[in-house]
């Protein structure tokens, strides 16, 4: 039988943090008005999804529309993944802790091609049916069972499957890139797919399904009017022909189906602050979509314009409200292109104005190294400087300009140069192999390249520039020019051994070479049509997921192999092993036909934009190593964005510099130290003492509470906890101290302080301390707990205030530590407990548990018993079994100052 989520979220699991549904910006609205009830998950670790702005922006504006919920969903890690299984729990939505199956809509974010197998992970863990025909059907048969089995799910009826019984199942689709290139590999699993930016696109689905669910409609109604929608591919109303391509099986669907395109709203950036250290731990705010730099490689580039920048008044008010009302310390504004956002020189100087002295630092995504400069060196700079990444991609200047780089050698060279005279001794760059027409002098000119810029950039006195280089292998992708050429994984296998010798004696570099196996199945899925459901399904059968993460490649690569393997498509897979054809090779490039530019593709009925034969004639162009100009800053290159569909390029011209107020210098004045006693209850319990750190300092900057910085390089807020509280364990009794540079008024700080903390981290009481005093943490002596302890048989009263009496009348029980060096240490347990009495014993409780009471040592330099160790001792004693259900820490005692 399925048992509650709270149950499931126990220490026993890996940061279960992860799951709680009530950080900061968590949106709880009632269920029972909502009309449309949504769940928008991501199909990886929540590290990951709750980091991803796009999650972030979609979850707020829906949250934002009138009678509609939405709720968050995250692929579970392994361990609890593993316990929804065998206690046959379906996978929750986190704020409302309910079965996915309660919810009207679920949507998936697609943002790559190995990600599917994470989204059939999913669907099984919440006991959904995989395919929109199995779904359709309503019922539960032995192959869409999955891992659950007929016994556990085979009695779920219309009211178990929430209020959205009219429908069924809920309606389940897919966004992002991946879903929006090329939707096809992955359609047998969608009821529909929402293509392009989902801003306006959602709310509008949103509507309809409101009006459907009053109007009574089915479930294939209500998707026939969703695929009125601009923007909403419905795959059941479309087949694909035996040449890959898909056409409308009726005729009121569009033949092709537009892509959607919104204007970035930088204040729906604002929202979730996760307890744990996400991925992109910092506010992320957008200042441009689209990008029309025309590289030819880049997928995003063609799905993503015409080019939109942000108002520079606007970027600026959502950071400076949102570092206020979130608390972070580190803010990035994001681009695919960040440096030709015109005004990213005048935002980040404001900003770093504005906020000069609260320690905040600015962190950038990967930018043209031709437009940095020190007006971008400036905002980067200061005590956390961050790391700087270049791309340029190749290593010669003709393979650049057969991609489209537009960068010279000599704009390489001063960007790089100008990063290390303005203080970074370390420069990322990235760079791909295995691109059209590449040669064995263009791979082996990338280790050139680098000892070129290494030696053109010493500075006397100083080290050399230190390298991070990270090689990429180049996947063809639909809707770029270079969608026509295959490559050769055996290939990508040679020129990686060609540049780890050209690099085996140079100093200073550092190199990272993306998994070959990667960028196989990349290839083969993101170009792939209909046909290979049944092998993405069989794949996670086997056991592909989590892809792309290092430690999962070899069990997936594998996996995939083998479903490949059954499909009969092993043919397919091979020429891309080889290299299915090269549009590089041969002398006619003008036989278009010869080279089946002409022939349909899986992908061709969805309408991006911009027209194939641009594609085309782009690729024609590269053939020449001929360049093409950005359309933003010079002339139009006329690929067919720009009309009434999707609008034009909005580029704002530069804004005037504000004068450099120079650096952060952290205030490590000290006037006044206070002593708060708090308390850790509830989900706060599973909140991990690393992570308490983070949230209190967060809650210090959103109470813009005047803390005292410690010096150094690495500044930090003086906050300082007496003693880390055991993960699961609750407390009425715990101590942190804030040093300040301004004195404040007792009650005025708790006021503030408590209304930036959650409820179950309450504050007793505060009090002033003379900063002469040693800090609670030298202080510390002792702590009082109540333990509650199982035994394995049931054990009478008598019998536990026997144990307790024999324990307290030892004078040894020795246990054998080791020492943080490794060295084996025999200590005395019963010299650091102090108290111990029983407090009661639950003899209703399965199993018999007592609660103990026990004052023991809690010293800061190792001198602590823990309740683990109490536990311990009655085992040595009885040579008994016995389990500890839960800790609860009842004060900290200081000894005198």
């Amino acid at each position: 039988m399925p048992i509650a989520v709270e149950e499931l979220l126990t220490k026993a699991i890996n940061k279960p943090a992860r799951y709680l549904g009530n950080e900061l910006g968590a949106v709880h609205k009632p269920w029972e008005t909502a009309r449309v009830r949504w769940v928008l998950t991501y199909p990886e670790i929540y590290e990951v999804g709750a980091s991803n702005l796009g999650h972030i922006i979609l979850y707020n504006i829906l949250n934002a529309q009138p009678r509609q919920l939405c709720d968050r969903a995250y692929l579970p890690a392994p361990d609890l993944a593993a316990q929804l299984r065998e206690t046959k729990t379906p996978l929750f939505a986190v704020e409302n802790r309910r079965s996915l199956r309660d919810f009207d809509i679920l949507g998936f974010s697609l943002s790559y091609e190995l990600g599917a197998t994470n989204i059939l992970e999913m669907l099984d863990l919440a006991g959904i049916p995989m395919t929109w025909r199995e779904r359709e059907q309503g019922s539960w048969g032995a192959e869409e069972l999955g891992s659950w089995g007929a016994e556990e799910l085979g009695s779920w009826g219309a009211e178990e499957l929430g209020s959205n019984s009219q429908f069924g199942y809920p309606l389940i689709f897919a966004g992002g890139q991946t879903a929006t290139s090329n939707p096809e590999p992955y359609a047998d699993f969608f009821d529909f797919i929402a293509l392009g930016d989902g801003e306006e696109l959602l709310p509008e689905i949103g509507l309809v399904i409101e009006e459907g669910k009053a109007a009574g409609l089915t479930r294939e109604e209500l998707l026939l009017d969703l695929a009125q929608v601009p923007g909403v591919y419905v795959p059941r109303f479309y087949d694909m022909a035996e040449d890959g391509s898909v056409h409308p099986n009726r005729p009121d669907v569009p033949t092709r189906i537009l892509r959607r395109v919104a204007t970035p709203i930088p204040a729906y950036s604002i929202g979730l602050v996760p307890y744990i250290e996400t991925v992109h731990d910092r506010l992320k705010i957008e200042v441009r979509r689209g990008c029309t730099r025309g590289c030819r490689f880049c997928q995003p580039g063609m799905l993503t314009r015409p080019a939109r920048d942000v108002e520079p008044e606007n970027v600026v008010e959502a950071i400076e409200q949102g570092m206020r009302a979130t608390g972070y310390n580190e803010f990035s504004l994001l681009s695919l292109s960040c440096s030709d956002y015109l005004s990213l020189p005048a935002v980040g100087m404001e900003i770093k104005n504005r906020l000069k002295d609260e320690n905040i630092s600015l962190s950038l995504p990967s930018q043209r190294v031709d437009r940095f400069d020190e007006n971008i060196a400036n905002i980067l700079g200061g005590l956390r400087q961050s790391g700087l990444t270049f791309a340029p991609e190749a290593g010669t200047q003709r393979m650049r300009d057969v991609v489209n780089k537009g960068l010279t050698n000599e704009e390489l060279l001063k960007g790089v140069k100008t990063a290390c005279e303005q203080g970074w001794d370390k420069v990322k760059l990235y760079f791909m192999i295995g691109l059209p027409g590449e040669t064995d002098i263009d791979v082996l000119g990338i280790a050139e390249t680098v000892s070129w810029l290494r030696q053109e950039c010493r500075i006397s006195g100083r080290k050399p520039l230190n390298f991070n280089i990270t090689i990429s292998n180049f996947t063809p992708k639909p809707h770029t020019p270079f969608q026509w050429h295959s490559v050769s994984t055996s290939e990508f296998v040679r020129k990686q051994e060609l540049l780890r010798e050209a690099f085996r004696k140079t100093k200073g570099v550092k190199v990272n070479y993306t998994d070959v196996r990667i960028s196989a199945m990349e290839d083969f899925v993101g170009r792939g049509d209909r046909r290979l459901a049944s092998v993405l399904s069989r794949a996670w059968e086997l056991g592909a997921g989590m892809d792309s993460w290092w430690e999962s490649l070899d069990r997936a690569f594998a996996a995939w192999e083998q479903a490949i393997a059954e499909s009969d498509l092993t043919w397919k897979y091979r020429l891309v092993d080889k290299g299915e054809w090269n549009v590089m090779a041969g002398t006619d490039t003008g036989d278009r036909q010869n080279r089946a530019y002409d022939a349909p593709l899986p992908w061709d009925h969805i309408d991006t934009g911009i027209e194939k034969n641009w594609l085309i004639a782009d690729l024609q162009r590269a053939l020449e190593a001929a360049t093409v100009p950005d359309c933003s800053f010079e002339g139009c290159s006329h690929c067919g964005i720009c009309g009434t569909d999707f609008g034009h390029n909005i580029v704002i011209d530069a804004l005037p510099i504000p004068k450099f107020a120079g650096h952060y210098q952290p205030n490590t004045e000290k006037v006044q130290r206070l002593r708060v006693w708090f308390g850790k209850l509830g989900d706060m319990r599973l909140v991990s003492h690393l992570d308490l750190v983070r949230l209190f300092d967060r809650a210090v900057r959103r109470a813009s509470l005047p803390i005292t910085f410690s010096g150094g390089y690495h500044p930090g807020p003086r906050i300082m906890i007496a003693n880390a509280l055991s993960l699961g364990a609750s407390s009425t009794g715990e101590i942190v101290e804030f040093e300040l540079t301004q004195p404040m008024e007792v009650e005025e700080f708790k006021e503030k302080l408590e209304s930036q903390l959650p409820s179950e981290i309450p504050v007793y009481r505060v009090e002033a301390v003379d900063l002469t005093t040693p800090a609670a943490t030298r202080l510390l002596e002792r702590g009082e707990y109540t333990v509650t302890i199982a035994a394995v048989e049931n054990t009478a009263a008598e019998q536990w205030q026997d144990w307790v009496e024999q324990i307290l009348a030892r004078e040894v029980i020795g246990l054998e530590k080791r020492t943080k060096s490794g060295k084996k240490q025999q200590v005395n347990l019963r010299e650091w407990l102090f108290e111990l009495e029983l407090v009661e014993v639950k003899e209703e409780s399965l199993p018999q548990a007592a609660v103990l009471r026990y004052v023991g040592s809690c010293r800061n330099d190792g001198t602590l018993l823990r309740p683990e160790q109490l536990v311990y001792m009655l085992e040595q004693l009885t040579q008994q079994e016995f389990q500890l259900l839960n800790i609860h820490r009842y004060q900290l005692i200081l000894g005198e100052e």
